[in-house]
This record gives C-alpha cells, sequence and structure tokens, in this order.
C-alpha cells in the first residue's frame, strides 16, 4: 500500500518517540508466556478478518477515548500493532501522551506477522504452530 508523503512523514515523527519491537520479539514474548498485552488498533472488519492469537482489540479510532476502562493501569505492558506499523506507532505515541510508561508498537505489524507465517486466531487465515 502506498501512503501519502504527509502521513509517512507523520509517522516517522511518531516513530522517533515511541519505542518500536519486532514480530521475532514478540512471538518470544508470548510463547515465554511473559507478561504481554496484545492489543489491535486495526479497524473492526480486520479484526474479524484474523488477529493475534489472544490480543484485545481496541479500535484506533476509538483507544484514546476507551484505553483507560480498558487498561486502566498506567503501566501495563502493552504492544500494540496494526496493519503495517503505521497506525500502531501513530497510537503509541498517543498512548504515551495520556501518560502509559510501557507500550510498544510492533514493526511491521499483521502483515509481516502473517508473512512469517505465524500463528493467527480467527478469519480465514487461522494457523497453528506445534
Amino acid at each position: 500500500m502506498s501512503h501519502s508523503p504527509r502521513f509517512v512523514a507523520l509517522v516517522d515523527r511518531a516513530r522517533a518517540d515511541v519505542t518500536e519491537t519486532s514480530i521475532a520479539a514478540v512471538r518470544e514474548r508470548v510463547e515465554r508466556g511473559g507478561d504481554v498485552v496484545l492489543v489491535d488498533v486495526r479497524e473492526a472488519d480486520e479484526w474479524t478478518g484474523g488477529h493475534l492469537p489472544g490480543a484485545r482489540h481496541v479500535s484506533r479510532g476509538v483507544l484514546e477515548r476507551d484505553i483507560e476502562e480498558t487498561f486502566p493501569d498506567l503501566d501495563a505492558p502493552l504492544v500494540l500493532y496494526c496493519g503495517g506499523g503505521y497506525r500502531s506507532a501513530l497510537a503509541a505515541r498517543s498512548l504515551g501522551e495520556m501518560g502509559y510508561t510501557n507500550v510498544q508498537s510492533m514493526d511491521g505489524g499483521w502483515r509481516a506477522w502473517t508473512e512469517a507465517g505465524y500463528p493467527t486466531e480467527g478469519g480465514p487465515t487461522e494457523t497453528h504452530t506445534p
């Protein structure tokens, strides 16, 4: 997908302010049973098409409005992801501005996760690993 130059510049500025993590690091944390909460910030139709195992859904459009009710602990270890890592970077910056201290954006998002063949749930792309 091609993005407009101003949008890419906005995302680049956000990325300078947030911590990004790789899909491999996220998978390792999940498999280890580490304390991590996966937050899918994609739209509802994207969520129903499949998502990361155990993820919670809070669309980017309502994130700032609903996050405190969903995750009241400002130190909760949140890993945000979207389709490719753009919206999650913007969302992570926003949560940081709201006082959340342990937020990461998953670089590459859903697209990179599924291209790597990592497990998913829901939707037609559900995969399972032994």
